[in-house]
């Protein structure tokens, strides 16, 4: 679903996330940045690409972040206005440049991530006190991201928005750790360690799963996320499929197979999917195969934002998969 943001200015959101954001500069060519020619720029984030995500799939969606004050910044709220997310708790930071994030593509499987947040990112600095104490609580779903843990004033500001929040619906923490944005994996553990208790569902790859906890065995690992009080554990593994864990119930559910033009951006896509699963009720199976669907999508695409799949997409994945 595109078009302008759907104003209702009293009701609640079905997803609210807060979290990254910036402008991906995607090379038109594979190979090495020191021999690319010609590049293409796109919204990127990976909290704002899970909010373009949902609300492609008809979802009302807003972020909660900053960009900088800048024509990038500019680009980035008239662009995710465009696609139809709330642009309402993303604000200006003076001083502080938009980031911008280069990649390099080798498929199918090596996608190398350049981070330019210098001197440091504005969604970094969202202060405790300009949070949106009723739209985080009356959010359907809220979903936030381990890199607004990694720098103050934004790790504050999570922990005020997950007290806020105080588990009311799904409450899920994107695992998302970039080992740029951390001085050590133990750093980012302890940061989880403050939060994981505020809420229910957590997200992230296998390698992201051993950072939280320390366990490499993904199995381990969820185990040990579940006993911190989350309902829910989604282990991502990639062409490995994906596992989902709750008390007393283990779901896994194979890959889809695609050719793949860029990997970034499909755990986003993911997580959309994943939103609309957990608040349509769906059975947990159908809700990972669905999301599964979404994620191959946007990896089988250049681009992450602009990328996200329509329900119509995603069902004609999955009916094409079921008759293959």
């Amino acid at each position: 679903m595109t078009g302008g943001v759907d104003s209702a200015p009293g009701a609640p959101f079905d997803v609210l996330a807060m979290g990254r954001v910036g402008v991906d500069v995607y090379p038109l060519q594979a190979g090495s940045l020191e021999d690319v020619t010609t590049f293409q720029k796109f919204v990127g984030g990976s909290a704002t690409n899970v909010s373009i995500a949902a609300r492609r799939l008809g979802l009302r969606a807003a972020i909660i972040t900053r960009v900088g004050e800048d024509p990038f910044g500019r680009y980035v709220r008239r662009t995710i206005r465009e696609l139809g997310v709330d642009d309402r708790f993303v604000r200006a930071v003076p001083g502080l440049p938009t980031p911008v994030t280069f990649c390099e593509l080798f498929p199918p499987d090596d996608f190398p991530i350049y981070f330019y947040r210098f001197p440091k990112a504005p969604d970094l600095v969202i202060e405790p006190d300009e949070l949106d104490a009723a739209a985080i609580t009356g959010a359907r779903l809220f979903w936030c991201t381990v890199t607004g843990l990694s720098a103050e004033p934004s790790r504050s500001a999570h922990a005020a928005a997950l007290t806020m929040r105080a588990r009311r619906g799904p409450t899920v923490l994107d695992l998302d750790y970039r080992p740029s944005f951390w001085e050590s994996p133990a750093a980012a553990r302890a940061a989880i360690a403050e939060v994981i208790g505020r809420v229910t569902v957590v997200v992230g790859n296998r390698e992201e799963c051993a950072v939280a906890t320390g366990e490499d065995d993904p199995t381990r690992a969820a185990e040990a996320l579940l006993a911190t009080g989350a309902e829910l554990v989604v282990v991502k593994g990639g062409p490995a499929g994906v596992t989902a864990f709750r008390a007393g119930e283990r779901v896994a559910v194979p890959p889809i197979s695609v050719e793949v033009v860029n990997g970034i951006g499909a755990g986003d896509a993911f997580g959309g999917a994943l939103c609309l699963g957990l608040l349509e009720g769906w059975e947990l199976e159908r809700t990972l195969g669905f999301a599964n669907a979404a994620g191959a999508i946007v990896a089988s695409r250049l681009e992450c934002s602009t990328a996200m799949p329509t329900p119509d997409e995603v069902a004609a994945l999955l009916a094409e998969t079921s008759l293959g």
